[in-house]
C-alpha cells in the first residue's frame, strides 16, 4: 500500500467508525483504510475489500507505534465514550495514555495529520442559551469531558511543538438511525449530527491542506445550533446537509 494515501482508524468497530468506513466507500474516496480496534472479530464484519485489519490496544505504546507505521493520516477514534465513565478504572488508560500514545506514535512514525475526535463534552457546561464558537475557553461538564480537553491540548502541543498537523472535532449527537431524535431534547437536537455529515466531515478533515491546527464542531445544519460553523464552513468548505428539526417534522 501506498503510505500517502493510507488512513488508520482507532477504535474502527464503534458506531462512528463503522459508518464512516461506509460512507467513505459510498463517497468513492480512494484510500487504503487500516482498521484499528481491541475487536478483530467486529473489524472482520464491517471490513471492506482492500482494508487492513489490525487487533489494537491504544494503552501500548509500541501497538500504538507498529499501528501507524506507513500511514499518512490517524484518524483517533478509540476512548471510552460514557459521560459517566470513571477517571482511574478508564479514562486515565484509554482517554488520556491512549491519547497520547496515538499522538506520540503518529509523529514518530512520520504521519502527516491526526484527526482526533473530541467531543462536544469539552464545552457542554456552558448554558444551553449560549452558541458556542470555537475560540471560546474549554468548558467540560463531566469527566468524560475533561478527558477530551486534555486530547485536545495535546494535539495543539503536537501541532505548535512537534510539527504534526493536528485537526481536533467535537462530535455532538451522532445518531446512526435518525428516527432516535423523535422525543429527543431540544439541547440533543441542536447538538445532533447525522452519519452523511459526519462521513463529509471526516473526509474533508484528511484532504484539506496546510492546516497546523483547528478546532471544528462537529455537528449537522441544525435550524437551532448548539456549535457555530463558521469557522468549519470557511476552511473546509463543510455545508452539512441535514437538519435535525426537519427530521423530526418530516421534512428531511
Amino acid at each position: 500500500m501506498n503510505s500517502n494515501n493510507k488512513v488508520l482508524i482507532t477504535g474502527a468497530a464503534g458506531n462512528i467508525g463503522k459508518a464512516f468506513r461506509q460512507y467513505a466507500k459510498e463517497a468513492g474516496a480512494e484510500y487504503c483504510f487500516r482498521l484499528a480496534d481491541r475487536s478483530s472479530d467486529a473489524l472482520s464484519a464491517m471490513a471492506q475489500a482492500g482494508d487492513e485489519i489490525v487487533t489494537l490496544d491504544v494503552t501500548d505504546l509500541d501497538a500504538c507505534q507498529q499501528a501507524c507505521a506507513n500511514v499518512s493520516t490517524v484518524i483517533h477514534l478509540a476512548a471510552d465514550p460514557s459521560p459517566e465513565a470513571d477517571f482511574y478504572s478508564s479514562l486515565l488508560e484509554n482517554n488520556i495514555k491512549g491519547t497520547y500514545n496515538i499522538f506520540r506514535a503518529a509523529k514518530d512514525q512520520g504521519c502527516k495529520r491526526v484527526i482526533f475526535a473530541s467531543s462536544a463534552q469539552a464545552v457542554e457546561a456552558y448554558p444551553l442559551d449560549v452558541q458556542i464558537h470555537s475560540h471560546m475557553p474549554v468548558r467540560p461538564k463531566n469527566l468524560y469531558g475533561v478527558s477530551k480537553c486534555f486530547g485536545e491540548a495535546l494535539a495543539s502541543y503536537f501541532a505548535d511543538v512537534e510539527g504534526l498537523s493536528s485537526i481536533v472535532v467535537r462530535i455532538a449527537n451522532f445518531l446512526s438511525d435518525p428516527e432516535a431524535l423523535h422525543g429527543a431534547s431540544a439541547r440533543d437536537l441542536s447538538a445532533y449530527i447525522s452519519p452523511r455529515d459526519l462521513g463529509d466531515l471526516l473526509l474533508r478533515c484528511i484532504e484539506t491542506p496546510s492546516i497546523k491546527f483547528a478546532v471544528f464542531p462537529g455537528i449537522s445544519n441544525n435550524r437551532y445550533k448548539r456549535m457555530d460553523l463558521s469557522d468549519v464552513r470557511e476552511q473546509l468548505k463543510y455545508h452539512p446537509i441535514d437538519d435535525s428539526f426537519a427530521i423530526i417534522e418530516g421534512k428531511n
